[in-house]
């Protein structure tokens, strides 16, 4: 039976050590003193660094002991069972030791040590020894060899961006962009009323508006390409403040080459490892086109909405799939919530990127101390885009039919068809028709035939006109 003052789940601790003394952690923690003093005093969101992040410490890790070994400066044995401990973080088999709050020390420093500890301790456990034996394998002079939060933070973090961009985001856009072409043909001989500042304007063919979106998402889908490219510059080697303070003079080379190979990606060496360090600028260019192809899917998904309004008492012109119910009150009431949720998505990824950019002013002498914000919001609005674009192409816009008798009802009523008779009959004649028509209720089109302006052919044919192909 317990005793009364007795601590229950003593029996589930360990005590082990760091710079500033003893801590006790669960005893089943791969990680160590570092990164429990890190899970107490950063009880902040519960958010965590995402899988892309941990994989990319992974391959640093694996990449630095490879490295050493080749270089010699890290013993064979040492160096081979960190590969294998890092390989398994690579592979997610740790992922659950990965504890530290994405609000967190600056710069990363409980993030990369973390992973140092996890991978000493696996590795300590392959070569039959007890967790926390330093003398055998130590987090910082074995694992952490050659290495500083300073330079593996942002080396992170820009190879979780490209991974999360070229096999996600841009994979998500280049569908995205797709269907909007196909509904640009498709809805090609659809003619409607142009809208501006909400009131009618001339004649526009549905897939003219479609076209609009399309060409719209596929230059941002070229930008975020180009920015995909710039992630590629990689400043590890640099250590604390870029000089490559304990490294070998071919460490640095041999990173970015191993870190190439490990991925399949080329990887190249940051012109400027001061500069890299200094300042993340390959998260902040993504991070403003995330924030840039956000506002422009907000006008996607409010147009798209608006056009389907109704369907009684709206435009009406589009429809959209149905694919729940919108009201927990209105019986029949079917609300467009795939494009609703891409505006909800869209407005955290502008709120992200304030987020990253108020961050970047961190930035101070030799680092940027606020990186683990920066990943988390980049990575966030990265992961949050590709899954919401990927839900409104599947089960929204893929689906969308044109109601062209509902466009034509409202072509016929616009009063800025009067517009094409400015050639005919002047500006101030044509203004006059188009107030008789406010007036009486009777289509443009009806008036000018009954006037004998024009015939109704006659009027068809300018209509036409009047739409480029």
């Amino acid at each position: 039976m317990t005793e009364l003052n007795e601590d229950p789940s003593r029996s589930r601790t360990r005590t082990t050590s760091d710079s500033l003394g003893e801590v006790i952690l669960p005893a089943e923690a791969y990680y160590g003193a570092q990164t429990q003093r890190a899970v107490r005093n950063f009880t902040i969101s519960g958010l965590r660094l995402p899988r892309e992040f941990i994989k990319a410490q992974g391959i640093i890790k694996a990449s630095a002991a490879a490295v050493h070994r080749e270089l010699g400066e890290l013993d064979e044995t040492a160096a081979d069972t960190i590969v294998a401990a890092a390989e398994e973080v690579i592979e997610g088999k740790w992922d659950d030791q990965f504890v530290v709050d994405a609000f967190q020390a600056g710069a990363g420093t409980s993030q990369n040590m973390n992973a140092n500890e996890v991978i000493a301790n696996v590795a300590l456990e392959k070569l039959g020894f007890a967790r926390d034996r330093k003398d055998q394998i130590h987090p910082n002079d074995h694992v952490n060899k050659g290495q500083s939060t300073n330079d593996t933070i942002p080396t992170a973090i820009c190879m979780s961006l490209h991974e999360s961009l070229t096999r996600k985001l841009l994979p998500a856009m280049e569908r995205l962009t797709g269907e909007l072409w196909n509904k640009s043909h498709q809805f090609h001989s659809v003619v409607k009323s142009g809208r501006t500042h909400l009131q009618d304007a001339v004649p526009i063919r549905l897939g003219q508006e479609f076209e609009g979106y399309a060409a719209t998402i596929e230059r941002m889908w070229e930008q975020l390409e180009y920015a995909a490219d710039g992630l590629l510059d990689l400043g590890i080697g640099g250590n604390a403040v870029g000089t490559g303070v304990n490294t070998h003079p071919e460490y640095s080379q041999r990173m970015v080459a191993e870190i190439s190979r490990r991925t399949g990606t080329a990887y190249r060496q940051a012109k400027s490892r001061f500069a890299f360090m200094q300042n993340p600028s390959a998260a902040l260019r993504v991070s403003g086109l995330l924030r840039d192809l956000a506002v422009h899917l907000i006008k996607v998904s409010s147009d798209i909405r608006l056009l389907n309004s109704g369907p009684q008492t709206g435009l009406a012109e589009i429809r959209l799939p149905a694919v729940q119910p919108g009201s927990s009150i209105m019986p029949g009431k079917v609300n467009p919530v795939i494009p609703e949720m891409l505006y909800m998505v869209c407005c955290q990824v502008v709120g992200n990127d304030t987020a990253v950019q108020t961050a970047m002013m961190g930035s101070q002498l030799e680092i940027n101390v606020m990186m683990p914000v920066i990943a988390h919001n980049v990575l966030q609005s990265v992961e949050i885009l590709s899954n919401a674009i990927y839900t409104f192409s599947e089960y929204c816009l893929s689906g969308i039919e044109a109601d062209e008798e509902q466009c034509r009802f409202w072509m016929d009523r616009s009063l800025s068809l009067v517009t094409m008779l400015n050639p005919i009959i002047g500006y101030d004649k044509a203004a006059e028709i188009a107030k008789e028509s406010l007036h009486t209720g009777k289509p443009l089109r009806q008036l000018v035939v009954e006037k004998q302006i024009v015939t109704e052919e006659e009027w068809e044919t300018i209509v036409q006109k009047s739409l480029s192909e």
